[in-house]
């Protein structure tokens, strides 16, 4: 009689929680050191993003938040490609196994993949002493040669954007205990709806065919608006003049009274940015507005090599001294 092979600690955790959000045929039930991702005639668009513990959340966010955070920052990339999810793949380095954290985690993880139709096809799982990390690379599909990238944004575009913005860094700042905590101690409502936003990313994935059709230029908006606008602009080799009063912020963010500088530099917004030549404008407003999806024309692409100009109401330049949120 031969022994049943012995299962290791890491098999045993990645069958019990992520086993069966696998639920893609090239996954192979996650038996495999590899998955099979099919083009299907299409261009396969790769994204990575990391989330660390006390960098891109905190320690006492809720584990289900954070597991739609990693899968959500990704699919945000997606859709700003104009990509159509097809899968991703997980790295997820962890202090400790425990049901209590890990069960909410891959819950939530599948109800996130299902909900976007991006199944899990594989990944890797490692402990670590230090900070937790969860890793996610996620795969999407375009038409071949119809990536939306960087670079075509054209003077005379529209600059666009989804939602509002500014509402995540202030979220942050409220779980902190920051002055936005502070100005918002009689208002619970405003003060759960910006910590809902810092947590929980909206992906416009819905738009991604308004995107794919419409938009010159796009990205998401990760770093802060300014700064992500500032290299949309380089990668282009174009300007832009912004109007600040048209930047969309919600009732929250308006009521903060925080100055221009910080909602449009804080970071994880998750918002798309997009470049809109101006006969194209009415069509991918019409589809957005189908999809559901909140957009506003906040400036107009120029020639040039200089930085973004920014300016308010009264058509007054407004200069930004911090223009994005760093990691170093």
């Amino acid at each position: 009689m031969t022994n049943a092979p012995e299962t290791s600690a890491e098999d045993s955790l990645i069958a019990r929680y992520f086993k069966p959000l696998a639920t893609d045929p090239g996954a192979l039930g996650l038996v495999d050191d590899a998955a099979i991702l099919q083009a299907l005639g299409s261009d396969i668009v790769v994204t990575t993003d990391a989330v660390v513990e006390g960098v891109h959340y905190l320690a006492t966010d809720p584990p289900d938040t954070i597991a739609r955070k990693a899968l959500r920052v990704n699919l945000s990339d997606l859709a700003a490609k104009g990509a159509v999810p097809a899968g991703f793949v997980l790295t997820l380095a962890l202090r400790s196994k425990e049901d209590a954290w890990l069960r909410p985690f891959a819950d939530a993880l599948g109800e996130d993949a299902k909900t976007f139709a991006c199944p899990l096809l594989g990944g890797d799982t490692v402990s670590t002493p230090g900070p937790q990390m969860i890793s996610i690379t996620a795969f999407g599909r375009v038409p071949q040669g119809r990536m939306v990238g960087r670079t075509g944004a054209k003077p005379g575009d529209r600059i666009l954007v989804t939602g509002t913005i500014g509402d995540a860094a202030l979220g942050l700042d409220v779980l902190t205990g920051g002055t936005m905590g502070a100005m918002l101690t009689a208002d619970r409502a405003a003060q759960d709806y910006l910590i809902d936003r810092y947590r929980l990313p909206r992906p416009r994935n819905a738009l991604a065919g308004a995107v794919l059709a419409h938009a010159s230029a796009a990205m998401d908006v990760s770093d802060g608006l300014a700064g992500d606008l500032a290299k949309l602009c380089a990668a282009s080799g174009v300007s832009a003049l912004v109007e600040a009063h048209h930047v969309p912020l919600s009732p929250a963010a308006a009521m903060s009274a925080v100055g221009l500088e910080r909602l449009v530099s804080g970071g994880d917004d998750y918002e798309v940015l997009c470049a809109v030549p101006e006969s194209r404008c009415a069509d991918f407003t019409r589809e957005a507005e189908q999809a559901g999806v909140p957009v506003t024309a906040i400036g107009t692409i120029i020639a040039g090599q200089r930085a973004p100009r920014w300016t308010g109401a009264q058509g007054r330049d407004i200069t930004l001294r911090r223009l994005s949120y760093s990691h170093f």
